[in-house]
């Protein structure tokens, strides 16, 4: 399988995450948690309940046919509708489990930026927003974050503006996975992809990069995972977030 690709990486690190049982949500174009979601389905975490940006509870897409997380596909073979709206009273009542989050920049804390590069009053670049970030990472059980890159860009030991901050967990990039330590609360390195190396890693990030204390080798992609993944995602969709 040496033709693995960063995107097979994060989205099967993705679905190794979810625990069987726990209420997942994901944040607005969002390929890589959505098909993690279904595949932690069809692994260990069969009770796992899926909720989205579209409305549906539990939905079982036939396939992911565009790059939305808002496309009604996501919908298909839903138990029962929950909207939006619903999933951050959820997440502010202590009862959402996981949330899939992401960032122009993540500092050492794992707190986000998406609104501005530079001054907020007079930014270098001016950009979405928040969204529901600000609301779901303080009040989610388990944050997890992910990038599409890994640089000091976006590997910052400072934001220029603090977004959201609160429960992240993991953050999974191209080359590894940072896990928040109980220690101080700052992410240190919790293993590293195949493609990579703690050196890699260290030259790439922004912020001083230590090994946690349960760092441990990345275990291999099995077939399993693989089969089922192709299965899931029948037309790449994971890869449209490198494109």
């Amino acid at each position: 399988m040496s033709n693995l690709q960063a995107a097979d990486y994060i989205t099967v690190s993705m679905a190794r995450l979810i625990k069987d049982g726990e209420r997942v949500f994901h944040g607005v174009a969002s390929p890589m948690p959505a098909v993690a979601v279904q595949l932690a389905k069809k692994l260990h975490a069969k009770r796992a309940v899926y909720l989205s940006i579209p409305g549906g509870v539990d939905a079982e897409p036939s396939s992911f046919s565009s790059y939305s997380s808002a496309d009604p596909v996501l919908r298909e073979g839903s138990v029962s509708d929950f909207p939006l709206s619903d999933i951050f009273d959820l997440s502010a009542r202590g009862a959402l489990d996981v949330a899939f989050l992401s960032g122009a920049q993540i500092d050492g804390y794992g707190c986000l930026n998406l609104s501005a590069i530079g001054p907020f009053d007079k930014p270098k670049v001016r950009l979405p927003g928040g969204a529901g970030s600000a609301a779901l990472l303080p009040t989610v059980k388990r944050g997890i974050l992910w990038k599409t890159n890994h640089d000091k860009r976006g590997f910052v030991e400072k934001l220029d503006v603090i977004t959201a901050a609160g429960n992240t967990e993991y953050v999974i990039t191209p080359l590894g996975i940072f896990k928040r330590s109980e220690e101080d609360q700052r992410l240190r390195l919790y293993c590293v992809f195949p493609n990579s190396s703690v050196e890699e890693i260290t030259e790439n990030t922004g912020f001083v990069v230590e090994k946690h204390e349960e760092f441990e080798e990345f275990s291999p992609i099995t077939e399993e995972e693989l089969q089922l993944l192709e299965l899931v995602d029948q037309k790449g969709t994971r890869y449209s977030e490198f494109k």
